[in-house]
């Protein structure tokens, strides 16, 4: 037999599709031609592939080689495909029987030794597997507990390409998955540790029940870090296609413990401000990779000391929050990553940065303006909740009274208004009131009487919210009376959203962005 052909799986985005993996040996001088549209690390794999397979005590056929990809207009990318070429060349040389292999697929990438390494993105590639009609796969030894998370499928792993000739032949089993690690108890930040700030502490529970963008403004050392740190820990546990998708983009991205199950606790991104636009929404030569914004989704972004980033990169920030995916256009092709996030920025009042507020601040009006004028106004205006938070005092950090909430009590409370809006919500396919389109909130039945948005409405004339801030706020006053355990806003509940939305709860706002 001079032809066989074994399954692979190539990635796109987060989306994977089934690869044929061709090979053809047949009389001529002995070369390796790899068609179907490789990358530069793909097509080294013949260098690799060679070495492995002498190393692993078989023979090299000295003949002409053709491996094909299927379908070859589809770009492929990676060394997932070493593992896959190696059994199909020595399968059409007539070393292995081609049966053990039938509708098996193979990932995996060679070392020179013949060792099978671990790839990115075995999870969604399995996932793609199982979705194609594929009930067994084997991959290297240290993805397969990623693997091991998709249901309906069969997973074996392999170290060497020895085990796996061995295996086909008869000789050797195949290696089962280890067992997942156990997940410690969930610990970290604790919202208990946040001295005062109780106007704070308020906005961020409210942006985590309604699943709200937030801005914190404030002096150095007045908690915006650390009440940003906190958001994850009174988030709610993700669900089981949330998780899955979490788990694909950190398997993706390479940041993927080996031992790692589903990740369900929401993840926290705080990239750093000089970070480039590529590191932040994704990007990179050939195949895009994901960046911060992606490997956020469904949890925190948290931009800290957002003035300092460039301004191109928070202007590119400001599709993916309203469609909540990022789409990287390539000359190869297009890449799409989920994005959906919740915001956070953090800024200090201006350059000075005096811990003490405006009392000691050298700053003149216009360098204030000109500093926090670096957040446009497009983008604060898809920022849902503002705090200007005051400088700490000795009594709030000295005290001997009771410790704050912690996260766990304040936890509850998002649980349970979560569970509000998602039954409310739920014959739509919504989970969070920010989820809501706005004109959905503006007709019956879930309208409000004309005399609990008054307040609301005069705001919109007078210039002070614009449209998009008007359905904002609409959806803030939902998320408000959910926390409180009501079922419709009332006029209190829009004018305090009203407040949350232009930073003037609990202190006085200064202009952001050009906004009133």
């Amino acid at each position: 037999m001079s032809y066989a052909r074994v399954l692979c799986v190539g990635l796109v985005g987060v989306s994977g599709r089934l690869v044929e993996v061709e090979a053809d040996l047949s009389v001529g001088l002995p070369a390796v031609v790899l068609t179907g549209l490789p990358d530069t690390a793909l097509h080294e794999a013949r260098d690799r592939v060679r070495a492995a397979v002498v190393n692993s005590g078989c023979e090299w056929p000295n003949r002409r080689i053709t491996v094909n990809l299927l379908p070859a207009a589809l770009p492929k990318h990676g060394s997932g495909f070493d593992l896959a070429i190696a059994a199909s060349l020595l399968t059409g040389a007539g070393d292995l029987p081609a049966a053990p292999l039938e509708r098996v697929v193979l990932l995996g990438e060679l070392g020179l030794d013949g060792a099978v390494r671990p790839v990115r993105g075995v999870l969604p590639m399995v996932a793609a597997a199982a979705q194609a009609g594929i009930t067994r796969v084997i991959v290297p030894l240290a993805n397969a507990r990623e693997a091991t998370v998709v249901p309906g499928v069969t997973v074996r792993a392999v170290d060497s390409l020895r085990r796996l000739v061995d295996f086909v032949r008869g000789a050797d089993r195949l290696l089962d998955p280890p067992p997942e690690a156990p997940l410690p108890a969930r610990a970290g930040p604790d919202l208990a540790d946040v001295a005062g700030q109780q106007f704070g502490r308020y906005a961020l529970e409210i942006a985590a029940a309604g699943g709200h963008h937030l801005a914190l403004l404030g002096p150095p050392g007045a908690g915006k870090t650390m009440l940003a740190e906190r958001l994850p820990s009174i988030l709610p546990e993700l669900g089981d296609e949330a998780a899955l998708e979490v788990t694909a983009l950190q398997s993706i991205a390479g940041v993927l413990p080996p031992d790692s199950g589903l990740i369900r606790r929401p993840p926290f991104q705080a990239p750093h401000h000089t970070s480039s636009t590529a590191a932040l929404i994704g990007g990179g030569s050939g195949l895009a990779r994901p960046g911060a914004l992606s490997l956020a989704h469904r949890g925190v972004l948290f931009l800290d000391e957002a003035p300092e980033i460039s301004r191109v990169t928070l202007q590119a920030l400001r599709q993916p929050l309203e469609s909540g995916r990022v789409v990287l256009a390539r000359a190869r092709g297009t890449t799409e990553y989920p994005a959906q996030v919740q915001l956070v920025l953090a800024a200090n009042p201006c350059p000075c940065a005096s811990t003490t507020g405006d009392q000691n601040c050298t700053c003149s009006p216009l360098t204030r303006r000109r500093y926090l004028g670096r957040l446009s106004g497009p983008l604060l205006d898809r920022i849902d909740i503002r705090v200007d938070l005051l400088p700490m005092r000795a009594a709030q950090l000295i005290t001997t009274a009771a410790p704050a909430e912690s996260s766990a009590v304040v936890a509850e409370r998002v649980i349970q208004a979560r569970t509000a809006s998602a039954g409310r919500w739920a014959a739509h396919g919504w989970r969070v009131n920010a989820e809501v389109p706005g004109p959905q909130l503006r007709r019956p039945p879930w309208l409000l009487p004309g005399r609990d948005t008054a307040v609301l409405r005069d705001a919109l004339d007078l210039g002070t919210v614009s449209a998009r801030g008007f359905d904002r706020v609409l959806r803030l006053a939902w998320t408000i009376a959910d926390l409180d355990g009501r079922d419709r806003p009332g006029a209190p509940d829009v004018a305090e959203a009203l407040q949350l939305r232009t930073g003037t709860l609990g202190a006085a706002a200064a202009p952001v962005g050009g906004q009133r």
